[in-house]
């Protein structure tokens, strides 16, 4: 009923911004409750924007909404999308934006390079974003994006198998799948709550079964969760390993390819999945991929973040996260 709640109450809010955006969603502790956040109310509401034609949605947007932006405004679109498309991600974030009675960040991500990283996790900024639950707002019925989302989240629980053990729990499952987009990025070392995976899973485990229990039963084949326990076993084998390994997202099987190409030589890529599945250092393998994928991406979007923020509004965005992570390590 609260998320439903929030949902009617963010929805006038959508109206402020142009026509033109194909999917909309909100996530994170604006939006669903967190161990430690008393009230979602108090926290900014995270939103993406997957746009049509990203240069012409800024076009109305700076017209619209010019106090949202930076400097970079007075550049045009066509500067703000060419930061836009800069890095990985492929994504401009306008943060601290006051609405009404709330404050959004929001960021603006093409349908294309949406779907490409839904689909082959090229940096995992808004794909592994949706490895978590999140509240959709806007859904123009597009099969492309249909299929890519439902894909990803094949992809992340491939991948979780892959770093779990034969036994595990099914609250650590939801903590590895959420922890998946995390890995590898510096700000976890300095500038973000060091409990914020465990956080977030503790208080949304309905959230994390609605999203992945239709996925975990399609592969009854190579892992058993049994949702009334909590208890879970995979086959760790080394078939079924491989199997996950082939269905891994392009970016990351490439990562490995290079990987074991260091030493010169030709190596075909379904040899390299098929050695990685009997290697017993196999999940480490994946995660080292994971986190290379994950770093590139962090650094890119925080150097953007000081562009399309400014300089006054980065600190200020800086300081809330440090407060945060100071937090964190005095309750520890």
């Amino acid at each position: 009923m609260a998320i439903e709640t929030f949902k009617q109450g963010i929805l006038p809010h959508l109206k402020l911004f142009p026509a033109g955006i194909c999917f909309t969603f909100a996530y994170g502790s604006g939006v669903f409750k967190q161990k430690g956040h008393n009230s979602v109310k108090d926290n900014m509401v995270d939103l993406i924007f997957v746009a049509e034609n990203p240069l012409s949605w800024h076009t109305a947007n700076i017209e619209r909404n010019p106090k949202h932006y930076s400097f970079l405004r007075y550049m045009g679109s066509k500067a703000v999308t060419a930061v836009q498309n800069f890095g990985a991600a492929k994504i401009y974030f306008n943060t601290l934006v006051p609405v009404n009675n709330a404050v959004i960040k929001y960021g603006v991500v093409s349908r294309e390079s949406f779907i490409e990283d839904l689909l082959d996790w090229n940096s995992l900024y808004v794909s592994g974003r949706l490895h978590k639950p999140v509240l959709v707002l806007q859904n123009y019925d597009d099969g492309d994006i249909k299929m890519a989302l439902e894909q990803n989240l094949y992809s992340a629980l491939h991948a979780s198998l892959l770093l779990l053990p034969e036994s595990f729990t099914e609250e650590r499952l939801y903590h590895t799948l959420a922890s998946l987009s995390y890995r590898g990025d510096f700000r976890m070392k300095f500038g973000e709550d060091r409990s914020k995976v465990s956080n977030i899973v503790k208080c949304q485990m309905e959230h994390f079964r609605s999203l992945y229990e239709p996925v975990i039963k399609s592969l009854d084949q190579w892992v058993d969760v049994d949702f009334l326990s909590g208890k879970a076993e995979q086959d760790v084998s080394p078939s079924a390993k491989l199997y996950h390994l082939n269905l891994l997202p392009k970016t990351l099987q490439m990562g490995m390819l290079e990987e074991w190409s260091r030493d010169g030589k030709y190596h075909d890529l379904e040899d390299i999945l098929r050695a990685a599945a009997y290697d017993t250092e196999c999940g480490d393998l994946v995660n080292a991929e994971i986190e290379k994928i994950v770093n590139q991406s962090s650094w890119s979007q925080s150097i953007k973040g000081v562009l399309t923020a400014g300089i006054f509004k980065s600190i200020k965005y800086s300081a809330m996260k440090v407060s945060k992570m100071m937090k964190s390590l005095n309750k520890t």
